[in-house]
């Protein structure tokens, strides 16, 4: 009898055993396709001969390919599909994209137009106005030149005319005697 105690001790052992721990393979996850995100680095292999160190000329190094990074990751700034769908922007240089249009900037470009042809006819007529001013400067620039000849002229004329005059004055003097007697005192 004492055996009928001990089975039902059994079975409360047996479930009080923890349960295996199963493990199963999990699915890769899905292949992301980084390009969208970093571009890869670039690498070449090129196969060097056998050499000599040049810093140890007691090391030969044997022949080997010798891998070099040409050019490292860097980020991709292309816009790419965003959940699924297609980018809102056309991937291309934001330079040459269209600009938004809505009423308020139609007419700020328009009254820059305007006020840019108005501007631009207002530069012409002062343009034509500097040229006349420049050619009236010019030619008050010529005018004093030929004043100051002029003057120059007159003053000469003046100085040789009161020569004239001052000689002339002196010279009717001398030459008028009241005899008819030569002026020639060696005369017979």
């Amino acid at each position: 009898m004492k055996m009928f105690y001990l089975i039902p001790l059994l079975f409360f052992s047996a479930c009080s055993t923890a349960p295996k721990l199963t493990l199963r393979p999990q699915q890769p996850p899905p292949a992301t396709d980084n390009s969208t995100v970093r571009y890869p680095e670039v690498l070449h292999a090129y196969h060097v001969g056998r050499y000599a160190d040049p810093n140890d000329d007691l090391i030969m190094h044997e022949q080997h390919i010798v891998y070099r990074v040409e050019e490292n990751t860097r980020w991709n700034f292309h816009p790419g599909p965003v959940d699924g769908n297609l980018p809102a922007v056309p991937s291309r240089d934001a330079a040459f994209a269209l600009a938004p249009v809505n009423d308020a900037i139609l007419a700020e470009v328009i009254s820059q137009k305007a006020a840019t042809t108005q501007i631009m006819m207002q530069a012409r007529t002062l343009s034509a106005a500097l040229s006349q001013f420049q050619n009236a400067l010019q030619q008050t620039r010529t005018n004093l030149q030929e004043t100051v000849i002029l003057r120059a002229t007159v003053n000469q004329m003046k100085q040789r005319l009161n020569a004239l005059e001052s000689a002339q004055v002196q010279s009717p003097a001398t030459s008028l005697s009241t005899t008819n007697e030569t002026d020639d005192p060696l005369s017979p």
